[in-house]
């Protein structure tokens, strides 16, 4: 079973405590179909707007281990609050150069 560590928004942690989230990942739903059942090794935010704690965080979830990154859909579709993070694209880039090839990255999970 692969290993993952989610990053969300931490302007949703106060209307959304990830239970989707985990749901999708234990059963491979949503952005997990591809991978199948996943195990989550952490559950952190991006560290505020404009996500500069994001490279930081998923270094720390890559030590611990994880196979994938996948940043939450409260970030790249704005669930459930309608906004995506306008620094999504900025923030997948840098993890895309920054971050191991080996750690899959996964834009969105429900």
């Amino acid at each position: 079973m692969m290993k993952a560590g989610i990053i969300r928004c931490q302007q949703t942690e106060d209307i959304c405590p990830g239970d989707i989230d985990f749901k999708f990942a234990q059963t491979g739903q949503g952005a997990f179909a591809e991978t199948g059942p996943v195990e989550i090794i952490g559950f952190v935010s991006c560290g505020g707007c404009p996500g500069k704690k994001v490279l930081q965080r998923a270094k720390l979830l890559v030590r611990k281990g994880v196979d994938m990154i996948v940043l939450a859909s409260c970030m790249s579709r704005g669930n459930p609050l309608g906004f995506p993070c306008p620094h999504f694209q900025q923030i997948r880039n840098m993890l895309g150069e920054k971050i191991p090839q080996s750690i899959k990255i996964l834009d969105w999970t429900h």
